[in-house]
């Protein structure tokens, strides 16, 4: 299993639009299960209500869990996804 830390960077964080978007993309990682966590609740990020959940913000961190095929690739990809993550 592989953990990594995200900082929320876009205006109105994981609201249901990029929440969508999140679900999508975790999806497309076959073989791959991924978890976040913010604070002390972790949720599966295939859900897009138990992302809602989380209410994550602008500025929060939270950490992804990613347990499957090629880790450290999946890593790297939702790297970049936060990275490039729009309102």
């Amino acid at each position: 299993m592989k953990c990594i830390e995200i900082t929320i960077k876009n205006e109105t964080g994981l609201h249901t639009r990029p929440g969508n978007e999140l679900v999508k993309f975790v999806k497309s990682l076959e073989g791959t299960t991924v978890e976040i966590e913010k604070g002390d609740k972790k949720i599966r990020a295939a859900s897009l209500l138990q992302i809602m959940s989380l209410g994550v913000k602008k500025g929060d961190t939270i950490k992804i869990h990613i347990d499957g095929k090629d880790e450290d690739g999946a890593a790297k990809k939702f790297e970049e996804f936060f990275a490039s993550l729009k309102d």
